[in-house]
Formats: structure tokens, C-alpha cells, sequence
């Protein structure tokens, strides 16, 4: 990268952060003002690919650490919200698409009768006629706020799926593409996050 596409790439980053202030500082002003009904959810979803990511581990001194890998481009996706009161909701998924979001959507509606859903700008999030049509449709019970664009400090989930990925996936080798999702799935399970929402959507 020369020096002009670098100082591009600050300037671009410069004003995507002044941008991202600005929407977490309506988001203060806003989450304040909600009723006690309402949870306040993150969503996101992101892939966990079938094979070993290599991280430090310890070795005998000049001896090369030997790690299995399958080789696979099988995937899962994961689906997660993060809810203001602690609790939460991960699902698994063949796809990342409008009819699986959809699906999961219902099952966080259920958890979440009244809620404040933040959401990515995902096309199929914000673009897709089925989803819109659905959230017009409860646009009385979800009312959606957008993460800001270029601005991924903001969503608390990215932090979970980075610690998931961690345990799941850090020089681990599992014998089955099953036993890789039963390990996803035990993992967001059992783990509770306890972050603070309102330190990542509003500051």
C-alpha cells in the first residue's frame, strides 16, 4: 500500500469513527428514554468453518508443533443475540439468508415479546422484501436500530463469536463436521457472556 492509499484508508476510517459517534450518541439519548417493557437485543450472525485455526501452543523447544487439519470448507452458521437483562439466544444454521433469519427472528420475538433489536446492514437484514415486510408487519413489538456502518466495536456479539472461535476452533481437531457443530452448539450453550451492552451500543 502506497503512502496516498494509506492516508485514504485513515481518512476513510477517521470518518467512519465520527459517523459511528454520532449514531451511539442518538442511541444514549434514545435507550434512556425506552419503557421498562422493552429488551434491548444485539444480533448478528457470522460462519464457523470446519477446520482448525492455529493459535500458540506449547511445544518442546526446536520441535515443530504437528496439527491436524481437515482441509474441509464445510461451514455452520451461527445465529446470536445478547439481551440487556443477560440472557441470550444462539442457533445454528445451514445458511446465512433471509429465511433463516427469518426463523430465528420468530423465535427471538417469542423470548422478546417488546424489544429494541440492533441489527447489522447485512442485505438480507435491510434489503430483502420478506424481512421487511415482517418487521412492518410487528413494527409495534421490534422496532430495529442499525449498527453503525464500518463500525463493528459497536456490536457486543462480535465479541462473543471472537471468544467462540477461540475455544471452539483454537488448534482443536474434531473427528466429524457433527461433532464440530455439537461443539459450537455446547460452547454458546454453556457460556455466559454477562457484557455490557449500553459500554458497546452507546459509548
Amino acid at each position: 500500500m502506497g503512502i496516498g492509499e494509506s492516508n485514504a484508508a485513515s481518512a476513510v476510517r477517521a470518518l467512519e469513527r465520527k459517523t459511528a459517534q454520532g449514531i451511539l450518541k442518538k442511541n444514549s439519548a434514545y435507550l434512556a428514554r425506552l419503557e421498562r417493557k422493552w429488551r434491548v437485543v444485539a444480533e448478528d450472525e457470522s460462519i464457523f468453518v470446519y477446520d482448525v485455526k492455529l493459535r500458540k501452543v506449547w511445544v518442546v523447544k526446536g520441535r515443530t508443533p504437528l496439527i491436524l487439519t481437515t482441509g474441509s470448507h464445510r461451514r455452520t452458521v451461527a445465529f446470536g443475540s445478547l439481551a440487556d437483562d443477560g440472557t441470550q439466544l444462539f442457533r445454528q444454521k445451514k445458511n446465512g439468508d433471509a429465511e433463516n433469519f427469518l426463523e430465528y427472528l420468530s423465535e427471538l420475538r417469542r423470548k422478546y415479546p417488546f424489544m429494541v433489536l440492533f441489527l447489522d446492514r447485512a442485505t438480507y437484514h435491510k434489503k430483502d422484501a420478506r424481512v421487511q415486510a415482517y418487521l412492518r408487519a410487528h413494527r409495534k413489538t421490534v422496532r430495529v436500530r442499525w449498527f453503525p456502518p464500518g463500525f463493528p466495536e459497536s456490536n457486543p456479539v462480535e465479541e462473543v463469536w471472537k471468544q467462540g472461535k477461540g475455544d471452539v476452533l483454537g488448534s482443536v481437531f474434531y473427528d466429524s463436521f457433527d461433532g464440530f457443530k455439537k461443539a459450537v452448539t455446547i460452547f454458546y450453550r454453556t457460556k455466559r457472556f454477562k457484557l455490557n451492552l449500553y459500554n458497546y451500543l452507546c459509548h
